[in-house]
């Protein structure tokens, strides 16, 4: 049993390892699929790079949440979302310089944040007490990003790889819950003035707080439940757009207002 452990062990450590060497060189990898079949394996590498990041000094700061969207789910076979970490050194300012060259293969996409004011831990959690713990939110653009060659990727692949983060841009007006109906929130992005994705909260899991709720439930018992102060990318409002040098990028959120990437 000892043997068979350690050579899971060792064979995690290996997918964690060929992620992180793709981002060393800039250069994408293979798929990890070949060493991590499971979602669960595929956490198990999540958190061989996050224990990783914080040894060097990295700050956790909030989670995204993936394939909120049935569609998705349908294409890769799956029934539920997926998280990663965001670190503060992906987060950047709303309107100023974000550097391509950090990027493998990113791609944009019009996001619903919300801000914590309390710790969730523990759970199962109602919407209510998801609610009173969110302090306020904001419109988000999430630059997603494959270390895996081509995003060919399966669940595990993606999970194992942060959930294919990469870095996010917040709007700067906070905004209450009170009286905001996030479901029906419209959403527009354009990309150098060209509109190039639209959609509403309703795509995300029917709204917002569900995925909001999914992820509390999720990571309220584990190591790193959500804390104050965290920041929830809730999942994609539309669909996603490939990025190239040079793009701007603005997207528009009923009741939230506007957040702009734009990529030097």
């Amino acid at each position: 049993m000892n043997d068979e452990w350690s050579e899971a062990v060792d064979v995690r450590t290996q997918a964690a390892d060929r992620l992180l060497e793709a981002v060393r060189t800039g250069k994408p990898c293979a798929p990890v699929r070949d060493l991590v079949a499971t979602a669960g394996e595929g956490y198990a590498v999540q958190e061989i790079n996050t224990r990783r990041a914080l040894e060097e000094g990295r700050r956790l700061v909030g989670r995204k949440i993936g394939l909120t969207n049935l569609a998705v789910q349908k294409q890769l076979g799956v029934d539920s979302p997926d998280f990663g970490m965001l670190f503060a050194d992906m987060a950047y300012l709303d309107g100023l310089p974000v550097p391509y060259e950090r990027f493998l293969q990113p791609r944009a996409e019009a996001e619903v944040a919300l801000v914590l004011g309390r710790d969730l831990v523990g759970g199962p959690f109602t919407v209510a007490e998801v609610i009173r713990a969110v302090d306020f939110a904001l419109p988000a653009i999430e630059i997603v990003d494959s270390r895996v060659a081509d995003w060919d990727i399966t669940l595990a692949d993606t999970i194992a790889d942060n959930a294919s983060s990469g870095a996010f841009v917040l709007g700067n007006t906070p905004v209450g819950l009170r009286g905001l109906d996030l479901r029906l929130a419209g959403m527009t992005m354009t990309r150098r003035g060209q509109e190039v994705s639209t959609g509403a909260g309703a795509a995300c899991m029917g709204h917002p707080l569900n995925a909001a709720v999914w992820l509390a439930d999720t990571l309220g018992a584990g190591d790193h439940p959500l804390r104050a102060g965290d920041v929830v990318l809730t999942g994609a409002l539309g669909p996603v757009v490939p990025v190239e040098a040079g793009d701007a990028f603005e997207a528009v959120i009923d009741g939230l207002g506007s957040v702009r990437a734009v990529f030097a």
